[in-house]
């Protein structure tokens, strides 16, 4: 077994936990452990049936791409006289160390330094990055991993217990890891002022996935300049044929029909009429995307939000699309997605009339140039013009609010581009077969 890839920038990872001993069975694509990377936790699965004969890292090691984590004994091999596999412990025990002064006091978002022999895997200093952990506190941490070496899991319960653990417990804790530091005294204390907060209230930390959201969409409104046009679109052919065909589409494929993978469809569409919208920006360059990767944002359980990621969605039919709609809004809310499928996106919709909202102003998920929010689906009595005059109808209508990059596309762009979809919409054929 090896280290997969889990991505296009993701070249390491920490094994978490080990699912099976050495000794155990395991079949065809059974999760033989747990790795993290900086974007998801993940289970690998064993690509054989077989016996796990030898366990090459422990828990806690970080372990480079496309290298072998464990041998299994198949039923092949079974009879061939196998050459000894020893773990490269030395290669995970020494790599390189990462050396620097600290010459200032540390604040949030400063990627911690370290003039220490200590190693820190890079998944350990993002964490720190991120969570605005000083240098100091994280030579304090006491290590579960291999020769005392602070794991995900480790950094991960500091965080979380943070506002429970004093200075004096802090600089305890230094003085026992004996690490000497070159900052100034206030850093190695890191006292921080607690802000006092009037009034009756509730003071809650952030997770670190809510910090990075945040962190992402501040970004986001820095780099780009966002313009937001609205549409309202007449989707009754849509709900009535939904609405017709969606028990015989679960009978025969086993899938809820949404309305994601419907408006999706019409999102593809349009993107291939104008395909400066499915774009991103490279100083002064315009990087068109060949591939249409269609993200679509989706709530978690615990309130943060997460956007999987439909590959060339252009070649989906309905029932492709409306599969891989279940499959991954139903694996995110599991916490079940690979890296790979939240990477690569070209253009997003998010689907904020599924909590009522009937429209909003989404923000750009950097680096593309726009985002699409579909609204609730309101009846309502519409001017409906016919060849015989106007007349008043009860229709159902949907706002359709399409943020933009106004650095390459302008108003006419936008505007042009969430018309088209709603035109796609509108002109949706009721007697269509599924």
């Amino acid at each position: 077994m090896i280290m997969p890839k889990m991505g296009e920038s993701i070249t390491e990872a920490t094994i978490l936990k080990w699912l099976k001993k050495e000794g155990d069975a395991v079949i065809l694509d059974e999760a033989v452990l747990e790795i993290a990377t900086d974007k998801v936790d993940s289970e690998v699965p064993s690509p054989v049936a077989g016996i796990l004969q030898k366990v090459l890292y422990k828990e806690g090691d970080v372990v480079a791409v496309g290298k072998v984590v464990a041998v299994l004994e198949t039923e092949a091999s079974a009879g061939v006289s196998k050459p000894v596999v020893k773990a490269p412990q030395a290669e995970v025990a020494k790599p390189e160390v990462v050396k620097a002064v600290v010459s200032q006091p540390s604040t949030v978002n400063r990627q911690p330094s370290t003039s220490s022999d200590k190693f820190y895997s890079p998944l350990v200093l993002n964490i720190a990055r991120q969570e605005g952990i000083s240098m100091s506190e994280l030579e304090a941490l006491n290590g579960t991993g291999a020769e005392g070496r602070v794991t995900k899991k480790d950094i991960l319960n500091y965080v979380q217990n943070r506002g429970a653990v004093g200075s004096s417990q802090l600089a305890e804790n230094t003085v026992q890891q004996k690490v000497e530091v070159k900052a100034p005294v206030a850093e190695t204390t890191n006292v921080v002022a607690t802000k006092s907060y009037s009034g009756n209230v509730e003071v809650i930390e952030m997770d670190r996935m809510r910090r990075l959201i945040a962190d992402n969409m501040v970004k986001s409104k820095q780099t780009s300049a966002h313009v937001t046009s609205f549409v309202e679109a007449d989707v009754t052919n849509i709900v009535l044929w939904r609405n017709k065909v969606k028990k015989k589409f679960n009978d025969m494929y086993g899938e809820n029909l949404t309305f994601t993978p419907i408006f999706i469809e019409a999102v593809v569409k349009a993107l291939r009429d104008f395909p400066m919208v499915n774009s991103s920006v490279d100083g002064t360059n315009i990087i068109i995307k060949k591939d249409i990767n269609v993200g679509m944002a989706a709530a978690l359980p615990s309130g943060n939000l997460i956007v999987p990621v439909i590959k060339n969605a252009d070649l989906l039919n309905m029932v492709g699309l409306a599969k891989k709609v279940n499959d991954l809004a139903g694996r995110a809310r599991l916490g079940k997605l690979k890296a790979d499928e939240i990477e690569g996106g070209t253009y997003t919709v998010s689907n904020v009339g599924t909590f009522g909202n009937v429209m909003g102003t989404p923000v750009i998920l950097q680096p593309q140039v726009a985002i699409l929010a579909t609204g609730a689906i309101k009846k309502k009595p519409v001017v409906i013009e016919t060849e015989q005059g106007d007349t008043i109808g009860i229709r159902h209508m949907m706002f359709l609010s399409h943020s933009y990059d106004h650095r390459i596309v302008d108003g006419a762009l936008g505007g042009s581009f969430v018309r088209r979809v709603a035109d796609y919409l509108e002109q949706f054929d009721v007697n269509r077969d599924i």
